[in-house]
């Protein structure tokens, strides 16, 4: 075989060999991808073809962020972040510093802008809250900032990941009105384990709760004091289960917390009569001396203080070794601190209410996965038919259903590669393919053949080039037209939109010129 003048056709040929690799090679596959995509996937079958929820099964999620966004906010200069989230969490009732995020106007962003993310304050009530704190602003808005929606979605994949669950994926989309909502997909898992792990904010605290000094009467006042958040820690185990302990999880607490923590615990009185004197799971209106874990402000555990422990601060020896355990009252809550430990907390909480989600039942995925292998082989029997009747002449019709197929090979390999998970959207982009790529191939033989049989390679590129022109704009038009919806967040047609403009381009590029290469070798003699 002549290289110079059959080299297209090697193309092809190498493209097939890496995308076979691709398809059956074990330990092929990116990360996920850059299309939202979270974490690790897991191959399903003997290829490394990964499947999106519509072919195996799984929740899907899709909802707005919990929030109110003031922008333009006039901040007198010299005023931090914290101070202005602290005026304004202190005017609104129910609401503390963390529920407020400010961002002053910087290289980053262009004006200032100040969020609320508790789902119980108004619009009204947060202009109100802003002008009792002395600023003033341009608008407020329901919803957050691009800032906090990519955090949402940074967190929710660490959670996800964390959580051990695989396939899953978080993305923002953006409708055709603006409205900003984050959608997470995961294959093979429930509702409701999905709904518990990415609708609550995890929000963790270790808190101090203590008779209040300096009291006056029969009745016991407590004092409670947040000691601990996420950023406290240096290090987190696994959820475990101890004797004598139960479930819990082991933790260090970096230098800066350390030192505060054990302050405090010699201040309120943990170290001296505190010790063991938490009464809360038999008496919580007089809980005594009580460090609670608090996820999303309940109260998951209330733990004691051990003497071994409180002789540590008391000596002042705690800082050496920061180190204690968590505990929870099952496996499960203790699992689930742990993810929200090591993921952080959520900034915002995501609002069901205005979103929706469903389940789809494995079993009805596998029947889905089914009746497109029987309608891509049905579209295949299809053209290979008519392609055959058209022609009748196996020179021409064979190379053509074997370059068509080529491009669907390709793009399944493209898919495994970078473990693109396949819906229904995908398959109908492959069937489209399919149908293009006939149609354009159709257009080179008829041109090539238009005048009778050829014998010359000269006539023929010449015939093919004419052709080649003819297919070549209609490709630029259905990129042209498919681009907008490959690019907007508009759901399954955004897949569907992206497969098809794949397969015009690796047909334009390598099997459209491979199949001209081909059918030139067979019809000429010179």
């Amino acid at each position: 075989m002549d290289f110079r003048d059959n080299w297209r056709v090697i193309l092809l040929v190498v493209f097939l060999v890496v995308s076979t690799f691709a398809l059956f090679s074990p330990g092929v596959g990116g990360d996920g991808g850059g299309d939202g995509a979270a974490v690790e996937t897991t191959s399903d079958g003997p290829t490394n073809l990964q499947f999106g929820l519509e072919l195996s099964g799984g929740t899907r999620i899709r909802a707005p962020i919990n929030g109110l966004t003031a922008e333009d906010v006039d901040v007198p200069r010299g005023t931090g972040p914290a101070t202005v989230e602290g005026r304004v969490a202190g005017n609104l009732s129910g609401v503390d510093a963390s529920d407020v995020t400010a961002r002053l106007a910087s290289a980053q962003n262009e004006t200032t802008t100040v969020e609320v993310f508790a789902d119980n304050v108004t619009e009204d009530e947060f202009e109100r809250a802003l002008q009792q704190a002395g600023y003033d602003y341009e608008t407020v808005r329901s919803g957050v900032t691009e800032q906090t929606r990519n955090t949402v979605v940074r967190i929710l994949r660490d959670k996800i990941s964390k959580a051990g669950l695989s396939g899953g994926r978080v993305q923002q989309v953006e409708t055709a009105d603006g409205e900003n909502f984050v959608v997470i997909e995961m294959p093979n898992t429930n509702r409701t384990e999905v709904e518990d792990l990415v609708t609550e904010r995890g929000k963790v605290q270790v808190v101090a709760t203590f008779p209040a000094q300096n009291q006056s009467g029969n009745d016991t006042k407590y004092r409670r004091e947040p000691l601990l958040s996420q950023g406290d820690f240096s290090s987190i185990g696994s959820a475990e289960e101890s004797q004598g302990i139960g479930p819990n999880v082991p933790v260090v607490l970096n230098d800066e917390a350390a030192q505060n923590f054990s302050n405090a615990m010699r201040t309120f009185g943990f170290a001296t009569e505190g010790v063991g004197q938490c009464r809360w799971r038999t008496n919580p209106e007089d809980p005594g001396y009580c460090l609670y874990t608090v996820v999303d402000g309940e109260v998951v555990y209330a733990a004691n203080m051990g003497e071994r422990l409180a002789q540590t601060f008391r000596q002042e020896k705690f800082t050496e070794s920061p180190s204690f355990v968590m505990s929870t009252t099952n496996m499960s809550e203790a699992r689930e601190l742990q993810i929200h430990l090591n993921a952080g907390a959520l900034p915002a909480s995501l609002d069901m209410e205005q979103g929706t989600s469903y389940f789809l039942a494995p079993s009805l995925a596998e029947e889905f996965k089914l009746y497109s292998l029987i309608t891509g082989l049905v579209a295949v029997a299809a053209v290979s038919i008519s392609v055959f009747l058209r022609y009748g002449d196996p020179r021409v019709a064979a190379p053509m259903l074997v370059t068509a197929l080529s491009e669907v090979v390709i793009l399944l390999g493209f898919a495994a590669a970078i473990q693109l998970p396949l819906d229904l959207s995908h398959i109908a982009g492959f069937i489209a393919v399919i149908g293009t790529g006939v149609d354009d191939l159709i257009i080179i033989a008829d041109e090539v053949m238009s005048e009778g049989d050829v014998n010359s390679s000269r006539v023929f590129q010449s015939r093919f080039r004419k052709a080649f022109w003819v297919i070549g704009a209609a490709a630029a038009t259905t990129i042209i037209a498919m681009s907008p919806l490959a690019v907007l967040s508009l759901g399954d047609l955004q897949g569907f939109a992206i497969v098809t403009i794949l397969g015009v381009l690796i047909g334009v590029l390598i099997t459209r010129p491979a199949y001209g290469d081909i059918l030139r070798s067979l019809m000429t003699s010179k």
